[in-house]
């Protein structure tokens, strides 16, 4: 799924009204239905609605909603917009048409009432829609903080009032907290970034059959992965082949005390379809691999810490998790890099040893992958003012380097060598466990084994992680779900795979 900015989310409106054709009215009488229907469906137990709508088109999609939903059964309060500013010209037929039906209060927007509604009243945020280009002040900041401080269930229609859907506002502005954002047709950038997506509650896509025409010819450089994609990806087992198909996963890991990263990478990638896996690993993890991957063959690399690098024709490597930092093993792996020239995986220690002097990166073979988290990736590439700018710094870095970044967060992003962009959106906070990025490196170090593109491999392999923690997480709860409790639910995501992509052949 594409992610366009609001000025092409403007010209989409506009190419789909030109083209369909459908008026403008009629395609926010669209709009206003989905999310309606959304709300019927889902908000039985509420029957109390207070829909608060700005002046702009944002505004006349909730005073639609709020006709249709009382059309609906809903017991309606409306509240509008500064009186001084006029209603767009699609608010003031809706507005209209709400005066037509008795049985529906509308009144003005007045901060000194300081609004208190009960239990069993849903506010509905229809004051501002993606075309937001500045931090809200007066009357409507003030509201919006009167609104959060309400304990009641908050659903924005399309974005929370005080976002912007393409960058961050500075100084802490005032934002609606939603509990559920009903927007339309595609995500939003700032929905996926961690300042801002804090305020988007549980995001609901809701489509409005804005024009497909559009969405082919429209060029972006930020998708977010969604199941056609990866369906479009995904290659089922063939039947007719052997262990020598799906390539020779090497897990480069473990030191003295940290032998359960190179444990819990090594079952990844066994879990995930390599032919054959391998471990080089110290001496001193040589039974506890041997016990918990039987399966994985084990090459030793060093005693208490890797300080020799073994490499072969087809090996495909993961390197890093537990490796450690000993001068000898950093020594050992900067050498292997300045000899090594087929893409690779690199995480944790490996990037951290990376890190300590700049020119390492360019050691750093073209269209490998690299994994850090927001900390590691701040000692490769220094620091930013926050997550938005994080991302072009990496944009940038990617190119620069001919390589690809997955950028681990709540929402991962994947940077390729172009400086595309994909959105993780699978995954959750059960993951914030330590192991849970080694699991990744094996993914990944899978994949790419089985012969998968390098951009393949990320979007597959992250969406794959982060679709075996939901699974975890409603077995066993965010809170208790470990690394191996998502390497237990791979099995499953595979099994719904296959299926879909048999029923599409």
């Amino acid at each position: 799924m594409k992610i366009f900015t609001a000025e092409q989310i403007r010209s989409w409106d506009q190419f789909t009204i030109s083209h369909e054709p459908v008026s403008s009215i009629q395609l926010m009488e669209r709009a206003s239905m989905a999310a309606a229907h959304w709300i019927s469906e889902h908000c039985k137990n509420h029957k109390k609605l207070a829909v608060f709508c700005g002046n702009g088109n944002n505004g006349g999609d909730g005073l639609a909603m709020a006709r249709i939903l009382y059309l609906k059964g809903f017991d309606v309060d409306v509240f509008v917009g500064d009186s001084r500013k006029k209603l767009s010209e699609n608010g003031s037929v809706n507005l209209k048409r709400l005066r037509d039906l008795s049985g529906i209060s509308v009144k003005k927007i007045d901060v000194n009432e300081h609004y208190h509604f009960d239990d069993k009243t849903i506010i509905i945020d229809a004051l501002f829609g993606t075309g937001l280009s500045r931090p809200l002040e007066g009357e409507y900041k003030m509201l919006v903080e009167q609104l959060n401080t309400q304990k009641n269930i908050k659903i924005s229609i399309d974005i929370p009032a005080g976002l912007s859907i393409d960058y961050i506002f500075d100084n802490n502005p005032s934002v609606l907290k939603a509990d559920y954002t009903l927007t339309f047709q595609c995500w939003k950038r700032s929905f996926l970034h961690p300042e801002t997506g804090k305020y988007t509650g549980k995001v609901e896509v809701l489509n409005i059959d804005l024009s497909k025409d559009y969405t082919d010819q429209t060029e972006t450089g930020y998708t977010v992965i969604d199941d056609l994609l990866i369906e479009s990806i995904f290659i089922p087992r063939q039947e007719f082949s052997h262990k020598g198909s799906y390539g020779k996963a090497v897990i480069i890991g473990g030191s003295y005390g940290k032998i359960g990263a190179a444990v819990l990478a090594t079952q990844s990638a066994l879990k995930t379809g390599a032919g054959l896996t391998f471990t080089l690993a110290p001496e001193c993890g040589y039974e506890i691999l041997q016990t918990s991957c039987p399966e994985a063959m084990f090459i030793e690399g060093g005693k208490q810490f890797i300080t020799n690098f073994e490499a072969e024709k087809d090996f495909t490597f993961g390197i890093g998790p537990g490796l450690g930092t000993h001068p000898d093993t950093e020594k050992s792996l900067l050498s292997f890099l300045k000899n090594y020239t087929s893409p690779l995986i690199l995480d944790a220690d490996a990037l951290n040893i990376i890190s300590k002097t700049p020119g390492n990166l360019k050691l750093i073979p073209k269209k490998s992958i690299i994994t850090p988290h927001p900390k590691e990736f701040e000692r490769l590439f220094g620091s930013t003012e926050n997550s938005f700018k994080r991302l072009e710094v990496a944009r940038e870095k990617a190119k620069m380097y001919g390589i690809y970044i997955v950028l681990k967060d709540h929402h991962t992003q994947i940077i390729t060598p172009k400086g595309n962009v994909f959105y993780n959106i699978t995954g959750n906070a059960g993951l914030a466990k330590g192991g849970s990025g080694d699991i990744l490196t094996g993914i990944l170090t899978s994949l790419l084994a089985q012969g998968y593109s390098e951009e393949e491999t990320c979007i597959l392999g992250v969406w794959l992680h982060g679709k075996s923690a939901d699974l975890a997480s409603e077995r066993h709860s965010k809170e208790s779900m470990l690394p191996t409790d998502v390497i237990g639910e791979f099995g499953s995501v595979f099994e719904e795979l296959n299926r879909k992509v048999a029923r599409s052949l």
